[in-house]
């Protein structure tokens, strides 16, 4: 793949900018479809941070686009195209290509479909606080980064600003309806336990990750947005495993471990990122991307 430009944020002549989140700019092209475009901006604990991370819009998409391929048997999804063709206010844009989808227009689901498969991040929070992790009760005593028995479904708002939070599976179903709510988890954990069979084969766990939803026009029920990126899951290195702390990862908690230690209260603006944590955070994205699809990364 070709090295691709750095783009902090997209404009597009002739087409309507819906929004414009924490990482991806999303544009209409007609009522049936959008054109989604991820930038290099990256966010930690719900704030953009100023510096962008060199090719990691181009990763996510290409990622992304892999899952969508793979799993789509367990679950049809929004994806159309990658390529800019058919776009004609896009078409010839060095700048979107490598880092384009059109997609499905959705009606999105308002809730995270979160699976775990292992204890990390806010699950570990809540187990240490109340032994469950959204309701689901969790044997005593377990270590950090602990492998549990089978993955669990952990649902959470889809928050328009601020954190997401983690609720009950009761609380999930009253939002979205009884009926979605058991496809929903369905899907989620069928896709999660067929990627973690396929990344353990190259190495890599996938301790949890966070999956969305949206019905499109005609009623079907569309895996959209982002999948299993390093972005959306904690993958970590298989052969340096070991439960009691925090693992290496190919994701952006080494960017949050970071910030951690860092005199910030995690609120706006965010600090300026030193080169040195720019260049290993892209390398961590680099090395997810060449471990899940065998290719080298546009960077490369």
């Amino acid at each position: 793949m070709n090295p691709v430009p750095t783009v902090s944020e997209t404009e597009i002549p002739g087409l309507l900018l819906l929004h414009r989140g924490k990482v991806r700019d999303v544009y209409e092209i007609d009522e049936e479809r959008l054109l989604l475009v991820a930038t290099d901006r990256i966010s930690a604990f719900d704030c953009v941070m100023p510096n962008q991370i060199p090719g990691k819009g181009a990763i996510l998409t290409a990622i992304s686009e892999f899952w969508f391929r793979k799993l789509q048997r367990i679950s049809e999804n929004h994806l159309i195209t990658t390529e800019l063709s058919s776009i004609p206010q896009a078409a010839g844009r060095d700048d979107l290509k490598g880092r384009s989808t059109v997609v499905t227009r959705t009606k999105v689901f308002p809730v995270e479909c979160v699976v775990r498969g292992y204890l990390e991040g806010s699950g570990w929070k809540d187990y240490l606080r109340t032994g469950e992790v959204c309701g689901h009760e969790l044997p005593a005593g377990l270590p950090q980064c602990a492998k549990l028995d089978e993955p669990i479904f952990t649902p959470a708002t889809k928050a328009a600003q601020g954190h997401d939070e983690n609720i009950s599976e009761e609380r999930f179903a009253e939002i979205i309806g009884e009926e979605a709510a058991g496809e929903l988890k369905r899907r989620a954990v069928a896709l999660y336990s067929e990627a973690s069979t396929y990344a353990a084969s190259k190495g890599i766990i996938i301790a949890d990750t966070k999956f969305e939803f949206g019905l499109d026009s005609r009623g079907r029920i569309l895996l959209i947005d982002e999948v299993l990126t390093p972005d959306s899951s904690r993958f970590w290195s298989a052969e340096a495993y070991e439960p009691g702390h925090a693992q290496p990862s190919f994701d952006k908690q080494f960017l949050r471990e970071y910030l951690e230690s860092l005199d910030w209260d995690k609120t706006p603006p965010a600090p300026e990122l030193p080169e040195k944590i720019v260049n290993a955070t892209a390398e961590r994205y680099r090395e997810a991307f060449r471990r899940i699809t065998g290719e080298q990364s546009r960077e490369d």
